[in-house]
C-alpha cells in the first residue's frame, strides 16, 4: 500500500496538523535544547527564536520551502574557545563574555544574507564548481555519519557505564520507530517518530528512568531571559569559520530536501531565498541572545519518514515552539524526555540524512570511471571520518567542517586542472 504524500502546499486536516506539528517539534527539541544548555543559557529563549526564525524562513521562501531552523552545532567550537572552559567552574556564564558570541552570531548572520546576494545576481553556477555532486555527496552524507556518535551516546548505549534499561529504552523507541515508518498505515503512518517517542516515554517511566524535576522546578509562566551582542574583533573572527560550514550544510540540507520532496528548491524558491531566512533568523538571534540557527536534519528525516511536507505543519510546529517558550512547565515536561529515547530516534533520523548524501551520489549519476570524480569523493569522505584536525585561532576544524573545506578547495583545483586541459578525465571536444 502506498502511503499518502501532504506536499509542501497542502493543509491537512485540524486532527492530523496538530500531532503532525508536535512530532516536528519533538523532533527538534531534544538537540535544539543541548545548545543552549550547553552554554549555560536560557533554553527558552532558543525555543521563541528557533520558532520566530522558522516563520521567517517560510516567510521569505514563500511557503515553499519546508524546513525547520533549530540550534546550529557548528559554532559549538568557536563559542567554547570565546567563554574559556574555566568559566563554567566558576558558577557560570556571564553575560558580558557571551555578549562577545552574539556580536559573533549577528556578524555570521550577516555573511549568510551576503552570499544570498550573490546567488541572487550571480546564480549558483559557481556552487556547481566548488561542490559538485562528487563532494556535495559525501558531505551530505558526513552530516548524518559525523551526528551517529551524538545519537549513541544521548542514547547512552555506548562507554563504560552501559545501563541495560537505558539500552533497552533505546532499542524499543528504535525499533518502533523503523518498523512504525515501514509498517503502519493511515495516519499512524504519518507519525511515527512521535508513537516512537510517546512508547519509549512511558517505558522509561515503568523502568523510574524519568527524572522530573524540570518539571517541578519550573513555574507555570515564564518570560524569555533576552541578552544583547558586543562587538569585538577577536571573537568574531573566531566565530565566522563557522558561518562557512553551516553555509555548506543549508546547501546540503535544500539538496537533501529537494530529493525528499521531488521538487528543486535550489531553483524554486530559490537558494538565495533560502540561504537569506536562514541568516535573517540568525541575525535576530544573535540581537536578542539566541543561539544561531540552521536548517534541521532531524525534521528532514522526519519528512523522509512520513512523507509529509507540508510548511503548514512546519509553521505549527514553530507556533507551538512559541507558545511553550512562555509556559515553563510545558518546556520542563519536554526536557523530561530520557535521553535513550531520543537517542533512539535520532539514530534513525541521522542515519536518513547519511542515506539521503548516498542517494544524492546516486541520482546525479556521478561516473567514477572518471577518476577524478573517485578521488574527490575518496578524499571529502576519508578527511570527514579520519579525525584529522586543523586548529585555526583556537577552533578546532574537523570531521564535516574540514571535509567541506578540503572538498571545496580540491574542486575548484581540480576545475582549473580541466579547464587547462592537464587531466585524463576531459572528454574529447
Amino acid at each position: 500500500m502506498q502511503r499518502k504524500v501532504i506536499q509542501v502546499e497542502e493543509r491537512p486536516t485540524l486532527l492530523e496538523f496538530i500531532p503532525l506539528s508536535i512530532q516536528h517539534l519533538f523532533a527538534m527539541f531534544s538537540a535544539s535544547v543541548l545548545v543552549p544548555a550547553l552554554f549555560h543559557i536560557n533554553p527558552a529563549v532558543v525555543l521563541l527564536m528557533n520558532g520566530i526564525g522558522t516563520l521567517i524562513f517560510i516567510f521569505v521562501t514563500k511557503g515553499k520551502a519546508p524546513a525547520f531552523l533549530g540550534s546550529s552545532f557548528a559554532f559549538l567550537a568557536p563559542v567554547f574557545a570565546i567563554i574559556g572552559d574555566d568559566v563554567f567552574n566558576k558558577g557560570g556564564l556571564t553575560e558580558a563574555l557571551y555578549s562577545k558570541a552574539l556580536g559573533g552570531f549577528v556578524l555570521a548572520g550577516a555573511v549568510f544574507c551576503l552570499v544570498a546576494m550573490i546567488i541572487k545576481f550571480f546564480g549558483t553556477k559557481w556552487i556547481d564548481v566548488l561542490l559538485p555532486p562528487a563532494a556535495m555527496g559525501p558531505i551530505v552524507a558526513l552530516i548524518g555519519l559525523e551526528l551517529a556518535g551524538v545519537a549513541a551516546n544521548m542514547g547512552g548505549v555506548v562507554g563504560d557505564k552501559i545501563e541495560t534499561k537505558s539500552v533497552l529504552v533505546f532499542c524499543i523507541t528504535l525499533g518502533i520507530a523503523v518498523f512504525g515508518s515501514v509498517m503502519f498505515r493511515k495516519f499512524y503512518a504519518a507519525i511515527p517518530i512521535l508513537i516512537a517517542i510517546v512508547v519509549g516515554y512511558a517505558v522509561s517511566w515503568a523502568f523510574g528512568i524519568v527524572n522530573f524535576d524540570a518539571i517541578s522546578n519550573a513555574s507555570v509562566l515564564a518570560v524569555p531571559k533576552f541578552m544583547f551582542p558586543s562587538f569585538d574583533w577577536a571573537a568574531i573572527l573566531t566565530i565566522l569559520p563557522a558561518a562557512v560550514v553551516v553555509i555548506n550544510e543549508h546547501i546540503g540540507h535544500q539538496l537533501v530536501t529537494s530529493n525528499v520532496v521531488g521538487r528543486d528548491l535550489i531553483k524554486e524558491p530559490g537558494l538565495h531565498r533560502s540561504l537569506l531566512g536562514d541568516g535573517l533568523s540568525t541575525m535576530l538571534s544573535g540581537f536578542v541572545g539566541s543561539v544561531p540557527t540552521t536548517t534541521y536534519g532531524e525534521n528532514i528525516g522526519v519528512m523522509a519518514v512520513t512523507k509529509v511536507y507540508s510548511v503548514w505543519v512546519i509553521g505549527g510546529a514553530a507556533v507551538i515552539s512559541i507558545f511553550i517558550a512562555f509556559i515553563d512547565k510545558i518546556s520542563g515536561a519536554i526536557q523530561t524526555i530520557p535521553g535513550p529515547v531520543m537517542g533512539g530516534v535520532s539514530f534513525l533520523l541521522y542515519g536518513m540524512i547519511a542515506a539521503s548524501g548516498i542517494r544524492l551520489m546516486i541520482e546525479s549519476k556521478i561516473d567514477y570511471s572518471k577518476s577524478r570524480n573517485l578521488a574527490l569523493t575518496s578524499v571529502v569522505f576519508i578527511t570527514g571520518l579520519s579525525g584529522i584536525g586543523l586548529k585555526i585561532n583556537g577552533y578546532d576544524m574537523k570531521g564535516m567542517t574540514l571535509a567541506a573545506i578540503v572538498g571545496m578547495v580540491l574542486s575548484f583545483i581540480l576545475y582549473l586542472l580541466d579547464r587547462a586541459k592537464l587531466t585524463n578525465d576531459v572528454e574529447a571536444e
